[in-house]
C-alpha cells in the first residue's frame, strides 16, 4: 500500500514537472471623451466636481460624469482588471494595466485643439516611448513594447462632434473629416506603435438625449419619433455610425493580423430607452440631475439651482448628457453578451490572443486561483522537465511574467 502511494505520488511529480502557470495582465489604452473620461479632466483642468456627482463610487470626486461607473468601468471589471489611471494624473498613477487618454469635452474635430483626438495619440505616441526607454533601463511598473503590441485598443469618440452642428445638413458634411480623423488614430497605433486588437464603439441616440431635447425644441410633432427623440438628430448619428462601421471593413483589409471590434452602442442604448420600462427604468428621457423640472430637467436656461433625484432612483440620464450607472451597467452588459459586436467576440478574446505564438502547448487563460495574489489571469505553459509556478504579487507587477 505505502509503495502505490509512493509511486503514485512520483507520478503526480513527474506530471507537474511539465506545467508552469505564467501571468497575464491585460493591457488597454482607451482615447475618448466624456463617456468614457476616468479623471482626465479634472487632472488637465483642475476641476474637482464633487457631490453628487460620482456619489456611489467615492465619497471624493472620481472625475467621471456620472453617479458611479462608467462602461469602461464596467469592461474593466469583467477583465478582472483596475479602472484605467487617467494618462494625464500626476500622483501615483498606475499604468501597469494601460492607460485612459479620454478627455470630456474631446472631439475628432479640429485635430490640433487641446485633448482632440490626433492630441490624444500624440500623447500616447511620447508615452509609449518613454515607458518603453525608462523600463528597458530597470524602472519598475512600466510598459514594455511587447505590452503595446498585445494591448486592446479602445476607443468611443465622435459625439460631441456630432452635437456641435446646428444642423442634419452640417452634420452629414462634418461626417467624412470625424471619419478621416478616426482612420488616422488607428493606422497610426498600428503602425507606429504595433498595436492590432482594436475595440470601437459608435456613437449613441443623440436624439433621445435630455440636453438634445431641452435645447433644440420644436413644435412639430414629426421632427419627433415615436419615444419622443429627435428623428434627425439620430438619423446623422445612424449616418455617422455606417461610415464608422465601413472604416473598421477597410482597415480589417488594410491592417494585417489586427482585430478591429465594431460595437453597436447606438442599438444598445435606443432599445435601453425605447423599453426602459422592461429594464426598470423610469422616466427615460429625463435627467436625474439637472434644472428645470419635467419633461427633460436640462433646461439650458434654468437659473433655480440643480437638483438630484434620490439615491436608487431609475434613471438612465444622469445630468442630460451621461448615463447614470445604473443605465451604464445595462449597456456594459449588452456589449458583454457579443450580440452587437462585429465580429461578435468577447472582449476577453484578446486575453487568448496574447498566447498565440508565445509558448509551445500554452493554455488558457483563466482567472487566477486566489493562491496566485495579484495576478488577474494565468495561462498554462508547456515547460520540459521541471517544475515552475509563476506569480505576480502586487509589488512586483512590473514583471509580467513573474517566476
Amino acid at each position: 500500500m505505502n509503495m502505490s502511494c509512493s509511486l503514485a505520488f512520483l507520478a503526480l511529480l513527474l506530471c507537474l514537472s511539465f506545467v508552469a502557470a505564467e501571468c497575464i495582465f491585460p493591457v488597454i489604452f482607451n482615447f475618448g471623451d466624456s463617456n468614457s473620461d476616468t479623471g482626465g479632466h479634472a487632472a488637465s483642468y483642475g476641476d474637482q466636481l464633487g457631490y453628487p456627482v460620482g456619489r456611489l463610487l467615492s465619497n471624493q470626486p472620481t472625475g467621471r460624469l456620472s453617479d458611479g461607473r462608467l462602461v469602461l468601468d464596467f469592461l474593466c471589471e469583467n477583465l478582472n482588471t483596475s479602472y484605467l489611471t487617467p494618462y494625464l494624473l500626476s500622483l501615483e498613477p498606475n499604468f501597469t494595466n494601460g492607460a485612459n487618454f479620454a478627455i470630456s469635452g474631446a472631439a475628432a474635430l479640429p485635430k490640433t485643439t487641446l485633448f482632440n483626438l490626433a492630441i490624444q495619440v500624440q500623447q500616447f505616441k511620447l508615452f509609449r516611448n518613454r515607458s518603453i526607454e525608462f523600463q528597458s533601463n530597470g524602472f519598475k511598473n512600466l510598459l514594455g513594447e511587447e505590452d503595446f503590441k498585445r494591448a486592446l485598443y479602445t476607443i468611443d469618440i465622435g459625439q460631441n462632434d456630432l452635437w456641435i452642428a446646428q444642423s442634419y445638413p452640417e452634420v452629414i458634411q462634418k461626417i467624412p473629416s470625424v471619419i478621416s480623423e478616426i482612420r488616422e488614430a488607428l493606422r497610426a497605433i498600428y503602425y507606429l506603435a504595433g498595436g492590432k486588437n482594436f475595440w470601437v464603439h459608435n456613437t449613441g441616440p443623440l436624439g433621445c438625449l435630455p440636453a438634445s431635447l431641452a435645447n433644440r425644441k420644436t413644435n412639430a410633432t414629426t421632427d419627433y419619433d415615436e419615444n419622443g427623440c429627435l428623428t434627425r438628430l439620430n438619423e446623422g448619428a445612424k449616418e455617422f455610425n455606417a461610415k464608422l462601421k465601413a472604416l473598421c471593413q477597410e482597415l480589417r483589409r488594410e491592417m494585417k493580423n489586427s482585430t478591429i471590434v465594431y460595437v453597436d452602442i447606438y442599438s444598445i442604448k435606443y432599445d435601453l430607452i425605447a423599453n426602459a420600462a422592461s429594464y426598470g427604468f423610469q422616466n427615460p428621457l429625463m435627467a436625474c440631475y439637472g434644472c428645470g423640472g419635467p419633461p427633460y430637467n436640462s433646461d439650458p436656461e434654468c437659473r433655480g439651482g440643480n437638483s438630484v433625484c434620490e439615491v436608487g432612483s431609475s434613471y438612465i440620464s444622469w445630468d442630460g448628457v451621461h448615463y447614470t450607472e445604473a443605465a451604464n451597467a445595462v449597456v456594459a452588459s449588452k456589449i458583454l453578451s457579443t450580440n452587437y459586436s462585429v465580429p461578435p467576440l468577447k472582449i476577453d478574446f484578446f486575453l487568448n490572443n496574447i498566447i498565440a505564438g508565445t509558448s509551445n502547448g500554452a493554455q488558457g487563460p483563466v482567472q487566477a486561483p486566489t493562491g496566485m495574489p495579484g495576478c488577474p489571469y494565468w495561462r498554462i505553459l508547456a515547460h520540459l522537465g521541471h517544475v515552475m509556478i509563476s506569480t505576480c504579487d502586487d509589488s512586483d507587477q512590473s514583471n509580467r511574467s513573474c517566476e
